[in-house]
């Protein structure tokens, strides 16, 4: 840059001294067009030491994170109250809006039964472990006496004493008594089976209705909507009386959270040769005319849609940018080094330019002055008087 300087002093001052100083030479169109192009070609180095190392961008803007506020709630349902007002700072956890209690309520009180009479069968299933138990020892004292009677029945018609029909009879109800008895022994595993069907020693009926309850008890919670992070609500349409929920996906409200805002410039790829994170940078934004902001470089997105090919079973037809199309260029991150970030709202709209070479140096205070300079055209323009 000082060589720059040097050749555009240098030659102004001869320029003077030859043709008039001492009118060596005759001042000419020739001499003034061959002038003018040495020039622009001597100013040619001061436009591409700006643009390499201090690139400018125009197209930065403040971007802020926000939240769709959805009702996480299973149906439609009535908002009773609102707490709060459009753009209005509140904080983490604040309540926002409530919707109607009552049917959630409801429902929870129904599970809360339901679990009440699970727990209570449980108890009831150990009892029919216990009946079926009481049942197998009955059935096998009469198995046993039915044994008994068939065989003492059999001794005494072999021996005359009694008749074979008598004989005929118990053995009959010694099948019986068999048949019985398998099925008295199934009836068991069964309670058995029942009693100890659980999951994490929790039976599966109650724990079933459990979940339930849980989850009843989840959309009950969210009936009360509260501030997911610091920030504000903006697009404030809800009022009480209005049934949210009737779109899924549609959110009720915009929150914009407070922390993690930035600046995002955009670039062209050639300004990004010197570039690197933490280069400081300082910030205009049309919002405050004749002001300054001191930033820093948080990250460069080497990343462009231009790049990027979605799966089609379409063969791709590559053909060339029309030459009226703007070149693709790379976002940067910034960030801003005020504590209080406030006064920079989301979508507020400015320039920023990045020194590369620290904040010394000429080329630093050649691109400080115009970055100043249209800072306060601010004033002036655009001028819709």
């Amino acid at each position: 840059m000082i060589l720059g300087f040097a050749v555009l002093f240098g030659y102004s001052f001869l320029a003077w001294l030859i043709f008039f100083r001492f009118r060596w030479l005759k001042w000419s169109v020739g001499w003034a067009i061959f002038s003018s192009v040495f020039l622009l070609h001597v100013l040619l180095i001061f436009m591409i030491g700006l643009r390499f190392m201090t690139p400018y961008s125009d197209e930065a803007v403040v971007v802020q994170n926000t939240i769709q506020l959805v009702p996480r709630l299973p149906e439609p349902t009535l908002v009773t109250e609102v707490f709060v007002n459009p753009d209005e700072p509140v904080k983490k956890g604040q309540p926002l809006f409530q919707l109607d209690r009552r049917p959630y309520e409801y429902n929870v009180k129904v599970l809360e039964a339901q679990l009440a009479a699970a727990k209570q069968g449980v108890l009831i299933l150990d009892a029919d472990v216990n009946v079926a138990v009481e049942t197998i020892a009955r059935v096998r004292s009469k198995l046993a006496y039915a044994e008994f009677q068939k065989n003492l029945s059999e001794t005494l018609a072999k021996q005359g004493a009694g008749t074979e029909e008598d004989a005929q009879k118990w053995a009959a109800q010694l099948d019986m008594d068999q048949a019985e008895l398998k099925e008295a022994e199934v009836q068991l595993d069964l309670a058995k089976l029942k009693a100890k069907s659980e999951i994490d020693g929790v039976n599966t009926t109650v724990a079933e209705v459990e979940g339930q309850l849980e989850l009843a008890r989840y959309y009950l919670d969210n009936t009360l909507m509260v501030a997911p992070e610091d920030g504000r609500t903006i697009n404030l349409q809800v009022r009480a009386g209005m049934v949210a929920g009737i779109v899924r996906f549609g959110a009720i409200a915009s929150f914009i959270c407070d922390d993690h805002r930035y600046l995002r410039a955009t670039y062209f790829m050639e300004n990004l040769k010197y570039m690197k994170v933490d280069q400081p940078v300082e910030i205009m934004l049309d919002l405050y005319p004749g002001q300054i902001f001191d930033g820093h470089v948080e990250a460069i997105w080497m990343a462009s849609g231009a790049g990027q090919m979605m799966p089609s079973g379409n063969l791709p037809d590559f053909q060339p940018s029309p030459p009226d199309a703007p070149q693709s260029q790379f976002a940067v991150k910034i960030a801003f080094n005020a504590k209080d970030q406030t006064p920079f709202p989301i979508g507020a709209g400015g320039g920023a330019a990045i020194y590369t070479p620290g904040m010394k140096g000429p080329w630093t205070a050649l691109r400080r002055i115009t970055i100043r300079i249209e800072s306060w055209m601010n004033w002036l323009y655009p001028m819709p008087i």
